[in-house]
């Protein structure tokens, strides 16, 4: 599947695609695992194949502010880059297969095309980030949810009504009625 992915970008030649894939290695962790806890450095990157995963922070309370699902790379993107402790913790919703490899494998690829993909994937970081600040900053919690539900409507059944709540800014029972405004809407 991480093959198929990095063919649609079409930013490798076949052999920097063979190298950069073999990398790679399969990995399944069972849902409520970590991938990796607030305070440890990110010492590998994931490509999602399967499964949901959410990106949280405490201070005093878990609070959810990512989603990532399937087709997408994981790691704590600061860390990755800095090497310092991560500030968040992510952690599976559900089964999930991935494609993991080394910080180290990653950092010695550095073609040209391996550069733009990496120029894509911090591109793409940032566009998701200032997306999600603006949602917060403009958004009501129901055209909150409502663009988590048009992004992946058959995926977000599988996530817990309290990490979504926490990832709108708002409690259960607010989610709860937006909900039901929804459905009388229909």
């Amino acid at each position: 599947m991480i093959r198929e992915y990095l063919l649609g970008l079409r930013t490798f030649d076949n052999e920097e695609l063979n190298f950069f894939v073999s990398k790679f290695s399969q990995k399944k962790i069972i849902r409520g695992e970590l991938f990796i806890k607030e305070g440890e450095t990110c010492k590998e990157v994931a490509f999602i194949e399967t499964g949901i995963f959410r990106s949280y922070y405490i201070d005093g309370n878990e609070n959810t502010f990512c989603f990532r699902f399937p087709n997408t790379f994981l790691a704590p993107y600061a860390s990755f880059i800095t090497g310092k402790p991560s500030c968040e913790s992510q952690q599976t919703l559900t089964d999930a297969s991935l494609w993991v490899a080394s910080k180290d494998e990653i950092e010695g690829f550095s073609s040209p095309n391996f550069l733009r993909f990496l120029k894509s994937i911090a591109e793409n970081e940032y566009l998701d980030l200032e997306d999600r600040f603006f949602q917060l900053q403009k958004d009501s919690a129901q055209v909150r949810y409502l663009s988590l539900f048009h992004k992946e409507p058959e995926l977000i059944r599988d996530i817990s009504l309290h990490y979504i709540a926490s990832y709108l800014g708002i409690t259960q029972r607010h989610l709860s009625r937006i909900r039901n405004d929804i459905r009388q809407m229909s």
